[in-house]
């Protein structure tokens, strides 16, 4: 067999090892990142001494009545440009 075809399929297998040691490594850093993301809430939470209750009511509050942004979107922005 040709050696530049046996070279550039072990560089394709070599790179397709690399790429699936970074999507394991992405996997493990969006895990870490949400732990530390709920931590954060978390705190949050039990710095306003909101119980799991009151905050469940809230969050439901906000689900059904939505606060407007204070400043308009890029969406809001759009939508007024195609009237």
């Amino acid at each position: 067999m040709n050696q530049k075809i046996k070279r550039l399929r072990a560089e394709i297998e070599k790179n397709e090892g690399k790429i699936a040691a970074l999507q394991e490594k992405n996997r493990d850093l969006r895990k870490e990142l949400q732990a530390q993301e709920n931590m954060e809430i978390v705190g949050l939470v039990r710095e306003q001494g909101l119980s799991l209750e009151e905050l469940a009511v809230m969050m439901r509050q906000i689900r059904e009545n939505p606060i407007p942004p204070a400043y308009p979107t890029q969406n809001d922005q759009e939508v007024k440009n195609d009237a």
